[in-house]
Order: structure tokens, then C-alpha cells, then sequence
């Protein structure tokens, strides 16, 4: 069975989210909203997925009611416009308990996360797209163990439903880079993300669908901000760190 993306192109990955059957296998644990792995069937394909409804997303006083899910498709959307490959493939599609966001499983290490990749070493790459990524989104909610590590050393990065926000909530455990120069490699994923954006290319198009209007504006003053900074963002007045941070 194909349990990671290595295993199959994206392309098919996403199609079979899409389209294949969901067939609910139980509840994952330590979820503050209802998440669901569920095995997902289409033609040759059969994988596992982590199937997140609208129904079961916690009111939140600061998000707007049931829209979580989209935010995580919308960050899977903004990964890959930025060539950073972070998000496991994601969609938006009906399911066993109504629309809601559809994500290929990561088989894991379950006893890592961030801090201990950091401390491993080899990951200095991955974790400055991570920084970055989680400005653009707004990621009010970056824990070091939404940070995952593949079974072949891949770092993904998962739970990205409170994102997006229109005003400025970025809570991350990732601050070892801030003020440093982004350097010429991120600076292009930027300015790559600001031209999809630009061009409304049919990834982007998407964002239209997940995104209120006001969230879409925050999201290109931000990518405006980094661009023309060229610095990893400092943390800025309010709780800027998560809890709890693991």
C-alpha cells in the first residue's frame, strides 16, 4: 500500500484524494478537532489519509465558523506555488461526514519533531522554508511536533488550520533565524509565489475559493514584506510562541 508520497507521483496522490472511496479507520489521538485517518481507494492506488470534517472543527473566537479545513488546503496550495513541497498533497472533497480537508498520511518517526531534528542537524534547509512559509500563512499554531519526520528523514509540515488570519497571529517555536538575510534561493520561491498570485495560475485560483477577500490582501502584504525586508521576521508584541510548544 502506498502510505507516503514517495511511493506516487503527486499528481496521483491528488487524484486519488479526490476522487478514490474513504473508508474511516478511527480517530487520531491528542486532536483538538475531529481528525480521522482513513484509507482512500482509486483504480491501482490505495493509500492512507487524515480526513479532517467542517463538522467536527472546534469554534475558534478569532476564525471565522467552518473554515479551518480550507485553510489547510490553502496552505498545501501556497507550499507548493512556493517549490518548498512542505504540505503533503491536500484537498477539499465530501466525505463520510460532510466536506471537509482530505491530506495524504506521513508515515513518521512518532519520537520526532522540530526540536529534535534541530538538534539532529541536516535540516537548516527545510527549516528556513518552514520560517518562511509560516509568515506568508500566518501560522498562528506552528508546534515543534506539527513539524514531522518522514520515514526517510523528509521534515513535513502539518496542522495548518489556523492560518490566514487577515491580522498579524504568527505563534511559531521556529525564531533561531530571525533578522538573518533570506538569502537569493527564498527570495526566488517569493517572488515565484507573488507572480502566481499575479497571473491567478489554476493552483491559485483555488486560494479564491478557501480565502476571504481581506485574508487574500493580508497574504500579499506579507509576501511584499519579506520580499522587500530580504530578513527572516522578528517576533513581534503579542504571545509569539505556541502553547504548548511540543
Amino acid at each position: 500500500m502506498d502510505d507516503h508520497p514517495q511511493a506516487i507521483s503527486v499528481a496521483r496522490a491528488l487524484e486519488a484524494l479526490a476522487k478514490g472511496s474513504l473508508a474511516l479507520e478511527g480517530a487520531m489521538p491528542f486532536s483538538s478537532n475531529y481528525t480521522l485517518l482513513a484509507r482512500v481507494e482509486h483504480e491501482d492506488v490505495e493509500l492512507l489519509a487524515i480526513y479532517k470534517p467542517r463538522r467536527g472543527e472546534r469554534p475558534l473566537w478569532d476564525f471565522p465558523k467552518g473554515t479551518l479545513y480550507r485553510r489547510e488546503a490553502a496552505a498545501y496550495v501556497v507550499s507548493e506555488c512556493l517549490g518548498f513541497g512542505l504540505v503533503p498533497p491536500t484537498v477539499v472533497r465530501d466525505g463520510p461526514y460532510g466536506v471537509g480537508m482530505v491530506q495524504l498520511y506521513i508515515a513518521n518517526d512518532e519520537d520526532a519533531h522540530l526540536f529534535t531534528m534541530l538538534k539532529e542537524g541536516g535540516y537548516e534547509l527545510r527549516m528556513r522554508q518552514m520560517c518562511v512559509f509560516d509568515y506568508v500563512i500566518n501560522n498562528a499554531d506552528r508546534k515543534s511536533g506539527h513539524g514531522l519526520k518522514g520515514l526517510d528523514g523528509r521534515l513535513w509540515a502539518i496542522d495548518h488550520g489556523i492560518c490566514f488570519h487577515y491580522e498579524l497571529k504568527l505563534r511559531t517555536v521556529l525564531w533561531d533565524f530571525m533578522g538573518e538575510p533570506l538569502g537569493p534561493e527564498l527570495l526566488t520561491a517569493l517572488c515565484h509565489l507573488r507572480t502566481c498570485l499575479d497571473t491567478q495560475n489554476a493552483a491559485v485560483q483555488l486560494l479564491d475559493e478557501f480565502l476571504a477577500k481581506a485574508e487574500l490582501r493580508a497574504l500579499r502584504r506579507r509576501i511584499e514584506c519579506l520580499i522587500s525586508s530580504n530578513a527572516f521576521p522578528d517576533p513581534g508584541p503579542g504571545p509569539n510562541v505556541p502553547w504548548p510548544p511540543v
